[in-house]
């Protein structure tokens, strides 16, 4: 063999090994970075349970500054990257979003990509005013009171939903309901319709045929039966008094409507000039049931009116015990001296108005 070729032979063998090496050091930084890649997509990286909120004004940029100013993750980058290939910015719904501890970054980008956000519960309950009815579904959901005020002045809806201005708080009955934060103020009303109709159901709509009352009546008079006692077992007695008024076409005399009309409710003592009110809703002047409920009442308050207590009491007043209980009477006699034995109990704690 001549030199020549044994110089030929000697570096072949030391190329080969050169390529053997880059090729294995590639492998291993491919293989790392795939690992990473891996992890990235595949590993825990929500280090703590989270709510976030995303508006109609987000973009990548303001979802990802909230995730890293609040420290949810683990690794920003596995986030960023796999919300970059998954082209998470072009699929961003607005939404109230649950982020649990524990959550890869694929299931995180999966979910807000989806747009499957939580739903919350809205409850209200002792709500006398629309004011309040809106400040308090306002903290559930993305509209805000004056848009859920508004609903209450919007005549034509109101008359396409069968009810009129006056009455139409009695669509809203409070009790608890899962709906989305992005809930607008047009819908949250239609879920009210939506949920009024179900409550009305053949059974309570027959209750109310045969008290010849409409569901908004029922509503109205419940509204009066619940202002009037804070006793749950008394409802059905209170029920019972007004059923008996309205069907001998005697004024229900409800001092709680009076309260409404002058807007006042923390009168403690009804007066007769409080009495003078030319109001429809003061119902000493004029007979019948107001044009609309004095509040929001709840459904133990309707069914109490729809499963109204029988007897001949068309008379109470408050007791003399202050204990939130009432005296009732069948005759204008026993009523008056009932009604002295609250009087006496007034003056005496100086309860003058």
């Amino acid at each position: 063999m001549s030199i020549e070729q044994k110089s030929r032979a000697m570096t072949f063998p030391r190329i080969g090994k050169y390529i053997i090496i880059f090729f294995a050091i590639a492998f291993i930084i491919v293989g790392a970075r795939g690992y990473q890649l891996y992890r990235y997509v595949f590993n825990v990286n929500v280090n703590s349970d989270y709510v976030l909120m995303i508006d109609e004004h987000d973009n990548l940029k303001t979802i990802s500054e909230k995730l890293q100013n609040d420290q949810v993750l683990l690794n920003f980058k596995a986030f960023k990257w796999v919300a970059k290939k998954k082209k998470y910015a072009d699929y961003i719904r607005p939404g109230r979003y649950e982020i649990e501890k524990g959550m890869t970054t694929n299931q995180l980008v999966n979910m807000l990509r989806s747009g499957a956000q939580a739903p919350v519960n809205i409850t209200f309950n002792n709500v006398r005013f629309k004011e309040e009815l809106a400040g308090k579904v306002s903290k559930y959901i993305k509209a805000d009171s004056l848009s859920i005020l508004q609903l209450f002045s919007d005549e034509q809806q109101i008359t396409d939903w069968g009810f009129t201005s006056e009455n139409f708080r009695a669509m809203f009955i409070p009790n608890t309901y899962e709906m989305y934060w992005t809930t607008s103020a047009t819908e949250f009303a239609e879920r009210m319709k939506i949920e009024y109709d179900r409550f009305w159901n053949d059974t309570r709509l027959k209750q109310a045929a045969k008290m010849e009352l409409t569901p908004q009546q029922v509503v109205t008079l419940a509204s009066i039966v619940q202002s009037e006692t804070i006793k749950p077992d008394e409802l059905k007695t209170v029920a019972g008094l007004y059923v008996n008024r309205l069907r001998k076409n005697i004024a229900l005399q409800a001092d709680p409507t009076v309260k409404y009309a002058l807007g006042d409710y923390s009168i403690k003592r009804v007066l007769n000039k409080h009495l003078e009110i030319d109001s429809p809703y003061n119902t000493y002047k004029f007979a019948g049931l107001p044009p609309g409920p004095i509040c929001f009442p709840e459904i133990t308050s309707i069914d109490a009116v729809l499963n109204y207590e029988e007897h001949n009491y068309v008379y109470m007043c408050a007791k003399e015990d202050f204990s939130g209980y009432h005296n009732f009477a069948r005759t204008l006699s026993q009523h008056n001296r009932n009604a002295k034995k609250y009087r006496d109990a007034l003056n005496e704690r100086k309860i003058f108005k």
